[in-house]
């Protein structure tokens, strides 16, 4: 079963392989993503972070701490690269939300008992199991200069993966060190991780980071990246290409 719904103001995508798949199983993840972008859609009036930005709440839900104690535990370990406090001092944590989210929700799927499943939200992925063919679930990462092209396919084998760049929504990712300053170095770093979320958090890092940012997860112990500059040409740290085969 595959469907794919505009929540979070992206498509998210999300197929079951499973022989017992249902669709009980994709609208308890399709009414969790609605959930939490009712809770931390910064476009919202009536979310809690806009409410917490325009402080009207003492109270915070679990789930505004947890992503709010992430956001912070990121920062700390990126050098300050990832900082979800805005230049205007609002908080949006748009940044770190899409990859939690998508991971809580594989954790939903698993619950309801699917083992052979991917999600896909805004081009961030965590895949589980096997494709229909028995197959490694594969994934192909664009060319920004014209996203109708795959440029690499890898495998991520259960991994999660996340693309952080300016070809999609513009620049809007800033480096918090030079706010000023335009991202123009590297159009786009797709990083892979042990699960979406820590692949996510530290994608948009790596990005603002510019060149740098591939040698930043290089440091990463279970970490691969692939960065393409703005000439088009690609770097990628030392063990991506085991993610190829």
């Amino acid at each position: 079963m595959k469907e794919t719904r505009a929540i979070m103001g992206m498509p998210i995508t999300v197929e079951v392989v499973d022989e017992h798949a249902s669709q009980h199983m994709l609208e308890e993840v399709f009414s969790y993503f609605t959930r939490i972008d009712e809770q931390f859609s910064t476009y919202k009036e009536t979310s809690e972070i806009s409410k917490l930005n325009r402080k009207e709440i003492a109270e915070l839900s679990d789930e505004m701490h947890e992503v709010l104690m992430l956001a912070e535990k990121t920062k700390q370990e990126t050098k300050g690269y990832f900082n979800i406090k805005k230049l205007d001092g609002t908080l949006d944590p748009s940044g770190i939300v899409k990859g939690w989210a998508i991971n809580n929700a594989a954790d939903l799927l698993m619950h309801c008992g699917a083992t052979n499943f991917y999600i896909e939200a805004g081009g961030d992925i965590q895949t589980h199991g096997t494709a229909a063919d028995g197959a490694q679930w594969s994934v192909g990462i664009k060319n920004p200069f014209n996203k109708n092209e795959i440029v690499k396919v890898i495998y991520p084998r259960g991994r999660g993966v996340a693309t952080s760049g300016s070809y999609e929504r513009g620049s809007h990712i800033y480096n918090p060190h030079s706010p000023t300053d335009i991202l123009s170095d590297i159009i786009s770093i797709t990083v892979v991780g042990p699960n979406v979320l820590e692949a996510d958090r530290f994608a948009t890092a790596a990005f603002a980071m510019g060149r740098a940012g591939v040698q930043f997860i290089e440091q990463l112990a279970g970490f691969e990246a692939y960065s393409i500059d703005k000439d088009g040409i690609a770097t990628m740290t030392s063990n991506f290409f085991t993610l190829t085969v």
